[in-house]
């Protein structure tokens, strides 16, 4: 059990803005002290360069008091490209986890979560705009980025045991009917721009009936129905 349960948006690396939340929050780590949970919607990038500079970044997220739960992003590598990770059992599905960082943990896409007797459906992943400059410029790319059929095979298949009912969706992009039209970079319009992850979520958020969805990855905060896009914001669950 989690005594709270806070979600936020992308990082990029960076905890700043968690950091002094937790701070303001007077939030420490104790015997005495009960967890807490920050889910992360992707982009978390701890998992980035693939050396040194990604230790630092582990070990900065590691000195917040909170256990973090992130889901894939595009600009990160898979946990299963990086090294020292393994999948365990965590609140009925299973994560990737690095034993120096028992508190950073990733979710497999496709997993429900039970967590404080809620049921919570992570599908990570999504196309990088930017992917041409990244390629030119030398930063680094991942061609895991988006879920494939595999992984979009295993999203359903959890779904229909679950009956196609969850009560949160954790998500990195959206389905393509809620696309923040307001946040996109004009590189969106292209048409070589590859969309088929938002318009697969389209087909999944048709069939699902869902309580509420989270989101990521546009860099706006906003609320649209049952779904929320979160960037630098703190929002509390529980």
């Amino acid at each position: 059990m989690y005594e709270k349960i806070y979600i936020t948006g992308d990082t990029h690396g960076d905890f700043l803005h968690i950091q002094k939340y937790a701070k303001r929050k007077k939030m420490s780590r104790g015997p005495d002290q009960p967890p807490i949970l920050c889910i992360v919607l992707g982009d978390v990038s701890l998992n980035y360069y693939g050396d040194e500079r990604d230790v630092v970044r582990k070990k900065r997220a590691s000195q917040i008091p909170m256990t973090f739960l992130c889901v894939h992003g595009n600009h990160e590598m898979r946990p299963y490209e990086a090294e020292g990770y393994e999948l365990v059992e965590w609140h009925s599905g299973l994560v990737y986890r690095q034993n120096k960082y028992p508190q950073l943990l990733f979710a497999k896409d496709g997993e429900m979560y039970n967590i404080n007797g809620v049921n919570y459906m992570v599908i990570g992943g999504a196309y990088s705009v930017d992917k041409a400059w990244r390629l030119k410029s030398g930063h680094p790319w991942f061609a895991s980025e988006q879920p494939d059929g595999e992984i979009k095979k295993r999203v359903e298949a959890k779904l229909d045991e679950a009956g196609w009912k969850v009560d949160v969706v954790l998500s990195h992009t959206c389905p393509m009917k809620y696309v923040p039209k307001e946040a996109l970079v004009p590189l969106w319009e292209r048409q070589d721009i590859d969309q088929s992850t938002e318009e697969w979520l389209d087909t999944v958020e048709d069939r699902l009936d869902y309580g509420h969805w989270y989101c990521g990855h546009f860099h706006i905060n906003k609320d649209i129905d049952r779904i929320s896009f979160l960037y630098h914001k703190m929002r509390q669950l529980t």
